[in-house]
């Protein structure tokens, strides 16, 4: 993400250009963390492109004050000490217990995919989250095969936020990965593509 101010609207709208560019007319949109707020965006912008939603450790609501708070204090993070800082304190929350006991070579993976962004780029991220819209009045209009993905072990977006999600997207399913924290993909790749397969041949 270049510098300079972006929304959540603005990412989906590169996906849509990059579907566009790539003649994909509908695709199931994968999306974790982050990229959650974006599918939401998508959906609502341009339904026609989405078929089907696999939603990993996301929310449909917006931050609350104190989420905002915690935002602007990373803002302030990354201008004053740099990327490497950011990576030093998310990586315990990103990451479960299980994965930072256990895998050190995912542990030493995501730190370099945060150290791999530029300050401007994370700074857009974070004000993007920061200012994303509410999702959670719309949730019954979502009218896609749906299934939420979280990981036991998510301390940034707790399991029962799932269940939330599912109760109130018609149809959804959510499944919980034992030993996992907010990256099931990366954490836990041979489960989290097992459930994808799983859901992409019933559609």
């Amino acid at each position: 993400m270049p510098g300079g101010s972006h929304t959540m609207g603005d990412l989906a709208g590169d996906v849509v250009d990059l579907l566009d560019r790539l003649e994909i007319a509908n695709a199931v949109v994968a999306a974790c963390s982050m990229g959650g707020y974006v599918a939401f965006e998508l959906w609502k912008a341009a339904p026609g492109y989405v078929s089907g939603l696999v939603l990993a450790s996301t929310r449909a609501g917006a931050d609350t004050e104190d989420g905002k708070a915690g935002r602007r204090k990373m803002i302030e993070l990354v201008a004053s000490e740099g990327v490497d800082a950011v990576a030093q304190q998310m990586i315990p929350k990103l990451l479960g217990a299980s994965t930072q006991r256990e895998k050190p070579d995912v542990v030493a993976h995501v730190g370099n995919l945060i150290r791999g962004n530029s300050r401007d780029g994370v700074r857009g991220a974070i004000e993007a989250m920061m200012n994303r819209r509410d999702f959670t009045a719309h949730l019954g209009a979502m009218k896609v095969p749906t299934v939420i993905v979280a990981g036991g072990e998510d301390t940034l977006i707790p399991p029962a936020s799932a269940g939330e999600m599912q109760r109130a997207i018609p149809g959804a399913t959510a499944e919980v990965l034992p030993a996992v924290g907010h990256l099931p993909n990366l954490e836990s790749p041979d489960r989290f593509h097992a459930l994808l397969k799983a859901f992409l041949e019933k559609l």
